[in-house]
């Protein structure tokens, strides 16, 4: 497979310096990061909605509330964000929560039904269920039905996030359950990005026909988003040395466990971003404001990306930089402004009183 000529280069730790090219055929125009420890940004964001037990997956509905669940118990809150007004809605049954499992990615389908990422007794898997608001508090989900199973399982490293893309599709990322050789084996759904139908098939036009596998050699994927001429973007979990942000081709195979991070190999695709993993730990990104918005866990920092036609990126900046803890989920509202949840009740963080929060930011 050709190597796609990679244009951003890494971002550096907070000295800042540039990388140079690694073996790419092509000169790269450098990104800077910006937004050290202590920068500003803190000041433009409002609580909607605290005291959440370790939020993760997130789906806004129609009306503009929205579907959050909780890794560690399973349920699902109804949360309006104009008055943080909260409905139980009801609880996925089967998840078992344990280090970085449980109930993780929600997405509403083109079909209305509401689909959730999580990881059972023997693996992850994805179930939908439709959603009646009409029942009572706390029995609204109904009608569950299995879309797809066998998902390798772990202590850590389950992936989770999904989303229906502008073709309709499910979009699904997975980890390689800290077994890397599962991101280079097709066979297995590990260390992937799936693309399948609302009931579970490989989609139509995958690039290996009869598998639901749409890119592969990935350690960890965590977001998922598509950006203003539809083009797929995934943040990915690095081990020791580079998180990564990817453009993702059908077919393209992001190196892991071969390389981690930006390498000019042939055969590889290189990522269009990349950190240190003291300044990100990407989780969930969104598009707005024509940037890619990285949430950061370890980071405790919102990463703003340009985006440019071409898909190359421009000079990443920092907001909400160590303002707020770890940071998860983000969402793109129509009026242009971005709600992140925080992950600091995961047991990797630093609970703060309210914790955990959906937080509201007005990009200026």
């Amino acid at each position: 497979m050709k190597p796609r000529t990679v244009t951003a280069l890494a971002l550096l730790p907070v000295l800042g310096a540039a990388l140079a090219g690694c073996g790419s055929s092509t000169p790269a125009a450098s990104a800077t990061a910006t937004g050290s420890p202590g920068a500003s940004g803190g000041a433009d964001a409002t609580t909607v909605a605290d005291r959440l037990n370790t939020p993760w997956g997130v789906a806004r509905l129609p009306d503009g509330a929205l579907l959050v669940g909780s890794r560690d118990t399973g349920r699902i809150l109804r949360i309006d964000p104009r008055t943080g007004a909260r409905t139980d809605i009801g609880t996925v049954p089967g998840v078992d929560a344990f280090v970085e499992g449980g109930l993780l990615g929600l997405a509403l389908g083109p079909n209305g039904r509401l689909y959730a990422y999580y990881t059972a007794a023997d693996d992850n898997r994805i179930v939908s269920f439709a959603y009646d608001p009409s029942r009572p508090t706390g029995a609204q989900l109904t009608d569950p039905a299995s879309v797809l199973t066998g998902i390798p399982k772990g202590d850590n490293h389950d992936g989770g996030r999904i989303a229906f893309g502008p073709d309709g599709l499910l979009y699904v990322g997975t980890g390689e359950t800290g077994r890397s050789q599962l991101a280079q084996d097709r066979n297995s759904p590990g260390g992937k990005i799936l693309r399948i139908t609302a009931d579970g098939a490989p989609a139509p036009g995958n690039p290996f026909p009869g598998s639901p596998v749409y890119s592969l050699g990935h350690r960890n994927v965590q977001g998922l988003a598509w950006d203003a001429q539809g083009r797929l973007w995934a943040s990915e979990f690095g081990q020791n040395t580079w998180d990564e942000l990817n453009l993702i081709e059908p077919g393209a195979n992001y190196g892991w466990p071969v390389v981690e991070g930006r390498a000019g190999r042939s055969g590889y695709t290189d990522p269009v971003v990349q950190w240190r993993p003291a300044d990100a730990s990407p989780s969930g990104i969104a598009y707005a404001d024509g940037a890619i918005w990285t949430a950061g866990l370890r980071g405790q920092r919102l990463w703003r990306i340009p985006v440019n036609g071409d898909g190359t990126a421009g000079t990443p900046a920092a907001v909400l930089d160590h303002t707020a803890g770890r940071l998860r989920t983000v969402v793109a509202e129509p009026d242009g402004t971005l709600l992140v949840t925080t992950s600091n009740t995961d047991g990797r963080g630093d609970p703060r009183p309210g914790d955990d929060r959906i937080l509201r930011y007005r990009p200026s």
